[in-house]
């Protein structure tokens, strides 16, 4: 894996496992990560997130619980083959993080709400 980019925000409130897993986990049901690929290695994580080991451990245990990765000592951490679908829940909470950075960023750019729904609305148009 060393495409995508993983943060943790020390200023938001929610604990940086939690962070962690919750990027993770989108980017493992939006398919940039596919079956089989694997995760870095807990210590490689959690040093280029300079975060302890056992957090990254936990999220990653969090992450096999939930049926999205499976480990094996030696084999490292990888994204299961079978990857169940996110629960409806879990599908709005993640659409309501991307819809408010969609628009943190429309307000960076100085678009009003309908040039930022406009937007939208031409994704939505040319992705059918």
């Amino acid at each position: 894996m060393n495409a995508p980019t993983l943060r943790v925000d020390t200023q938001d409130p929610t604990p940086p496992y939690e962070q962690l897993r919750r990027q993770l986990a989108d980017l493992i049901h939006t398919g940039v990560l596919q079956p089989g690929d694997r995760l870095p290695p807990l210590r490689q994580l959690a040093g280029d997130l300079g975060l302890a080991v056992g957090t990254v451990a936990r999220s990653y245990r969090e992450l096999e619980t939930a049926g999205l990765v499976r480990s094996r000592r030696g084999g490292g951490t990888r994204v299961a083959d079978q990857v169940p679908a996110p629960r409806a829940d879990e599908r709005r909470q993640a659409l309501d993080r991307h819809a408010t950075a969609y628009l943190r960023q429309a307000r960076l750019l100085g678009v009003d709400r309908e040039a930022a729904l406009d937007a939208v609305r031409r994704a939505w148009s040319a992705d059918e």
